[in-house]
């Protein structure tokens, strides 16, 4: 966990990683309770013997699933102590480049692309970049939007 002690260090790093988290498992109750609370219940998510005879040989999590990992991934990744609240703001971009099977590992890295100061604190633009262990090809590229308040 990277520990940055004001929100203003920031500012010097945009270009740079700030943090790589710690590894998320995702199994098929993780998927089950995300079908759940989405209402999407479609077979290559939650039905295992459906799912084997599909194009990936097992069941999947949700593109949206992963995309949700993102704020618990940040919490591990880094911190930064002078900063009292943090909204979500949004995202620009969000893609998908490879399937989660169940049973994967991932781990985000996080990318500080723009800093800007706002009233109160600054908006940060980060690219997340969910990895899948014992994979090259990501599994999410999302640029996260972020207001932080100090």
């Amino acid at each position: 966990m990277n520990t940055y002690e004001k929100l203003t260090d920031l500012q010097s790093l945009v270009g740079q990683v700030i943090g790589v988290s710690a590894w998320q498992s995702v199994d098929q109750a993780r998927i089950d309770d995300f079908a759940a609370a989405t209402g999407d219940h479609q077979w290559i998510h939650v039905d295992p013997v459906r799912a084997a005879a599909g194009p990936f040989g097992t069941t999947v999590a949700h593109g949206h699933l992963t995309l949700s990992l993102i704020p618990i991934m940040v919490s591990t990744a880094f911190k930064v102590a002078d900063v009292r609240m943090s909204v979500n703001y949004g995202l620009n971009r969000v893609r998908f480049p490879a399937p989660v099977p169940v049973g994967s590992r991932l781990r985000g890295h996080f990318k500080l692309l723009n800093f800007e100061i706002i009233p109160g604190g600054a908006q940060v633009v980060v690219e997340a970049t969910t990895e899948r262990e014992g994979q090259s090809k990501p599994v999410c590229v999302a640029e996260s939007v972020a207001r932080h308040f100090t």
